[in-house]
């Protein structure tokens, strides 16, 4: 790793908000086990290359850091507050055979069964909603317009709440993702409001339990007993709430913004909409935008490009610095919207990976067809270097995408 004093500070500058930091070729290349510094000025392993990415995250012997560990904190307060990273309800088994037993419980909702199955609500959702935009007029903000309602009325739907509270779930949200964004006591609120409200929701759903996913596992739990605690039921929901808020609503916009940055990719998915499945995944690898990456707490010694990590390092897995990786990828620095097999590690890789992949690949593709048919004359009103970021979350992305057509 690079001595102490020669760490580098994270998140890695860029030029422009769709491209990557010119500093990944150089680790990947000269020092593929760095030392970073992280916002709150803890320091940590940093990998960018993509089997040493893909080797630690599929080790079922690390997880995210818990509290007590004394692991490197990405925010100065702890990330999101006091629950992501201690204790309270947002705590979740991840680690054994209880990290296991929630995944089968939960997994069990996100089949492609089901979401083939909800696809067609999507695909109306998405339609009212393009046609909304058209209606209000050019130039419009693709994320507001598209991006960040789509998924959340997908996931208001399958968790049963109300859609009307949206603007609480992003705000909430926002808290639960904090890096630098608002106080510790602003953060700490925002969870006790949201705990509040998830844990009543939870309550209305025992007394008339629907079809939804929490009143499947409420349901299964009186059935046999054995279903998911209270505890796990609200930070269930809570975190997907969460995921479905802000990583898929970003997605759509950074999904759309790579695609029209080059008007090459556009026609051809407009000449061949058969690629738009290859070309939501390619633009899953491609974003440089991702966010800081995945934390891991070593709980024993590692070995990593024959550089010993002793147990007690914090470990950040940079996805995105992997997903470009020339060892794994032919041509990784071009978007090619043919590209298959893409074992891109954007969604995590083994025990770990994101449970709901299958619901956000099927929103993201949902939106790309709606918008080629609706909207073909589609193009940014903006050069792609001006977008404006999403600032101090836990998540990258665009924070509006100005369209026009």
């Amino acid at each position: 790793m690079r001595p102490d004093d020669q760490a580098l500070r994270l998140p890695l500058p860029t030029d422009s908000p769709l491209e990557p930091p010119a500093e990944w070729e150089r680790l990947r290349r000269q020092c593929p086990v760095a030392t970073v510094e992280l916002p709150s000025g803890d320091r940590a392993a940093f990998l960018t290359r993509y089997d040493h990415v893909k080797a630690l995250l599929t080790d079922a012997r690390f997880t995210r850091p818990k509290a007590g560990d004394g692991a490197a904190r990405i925010a100065p307060e702890g990330v999101g507050g006091p629950a992501a990273d201690g204790d309270g309800a947002l705590t979740l088994p991840d680690r054994g055979e209880p990290h296991q037993r929630w995944r089968r419980q939960v997994g069990k909702y996100f089949t492609a069964k089901r979401m083939t199955a909800l696809r067609p609500g999507m695909v109306r959702t998405a339609e009212h909603l393009v046609d909304e935009m058209i209606r209000r007029g050019r130039p419009g903000d693709l994320k507001a317009g598209l991006g960040f309602p789509l998924p959340v009325y997908v996931i208001c739907d399958i968790l049963g709440v109300p859609a009307e509270d949206r603007d609480r779930f992003s705000h909430w949200s926002d808290a639960f993702l904090n890096v630098t964004r608002f106080s510790g006591e602003h953060t700490r609120a925002a969870h006790d409001e949201f705990v509040a409200y998830m844990s009543a929701h939870i309550e209305a759903i025992r007394a008339r339990p629907g079809d939804d996913l929490l009143g499947m596992l409420v349901k299964e739990r009186e059935t046999d007993g054995e279903g998911l605690s209270d505890q796990e039921l609200i930070a269930t929901g809570m975190g997907l709430l969460v995921a479905g808020h802000e990583t898929t609503a970003n997605m759509i916009g950074k999904m759309v913004s790579l695609l029209l940055a080059d008007r090459g990719r556009w026609e051809g998915l407009l000449a061949d909409p058969s690629l738009v499945r290859t070309a939501v995944e390619e633009s899953l690898r491609f974003d440089a935008n991702l966010g800081f990456g995945m934390r891991r707490y070593l709980t024993e010694d590692v070995e990593i490009d024959g550089e010993l990590l002793p147990s007690g390092t914090t470990v950040v897995c940079s996805m995105p610095a992997a997903n470009r990786d020339e060892r794994a990828f032919a041509d990784a620095d071009r978007m090619d919207l043919t590209r298959s097999p893409n074992p891109h590690l954007t969604f995590g890789a083994g025990p770990h990976s994101c449970l709901g992949q299958a619901l956000a690949r099927t929103e993201l593709q949902v939106a790309l067809e709606v918008l080629l048919r609706k909207l073909p004359t589609l193009r940014l009103a903006v050069p792609a270097e001006e977008l404006p970021r999403v600032q101090g979350l836990l998540v990258g992305g665009l924070s509006a995408v100005p369209v026009t057509w």
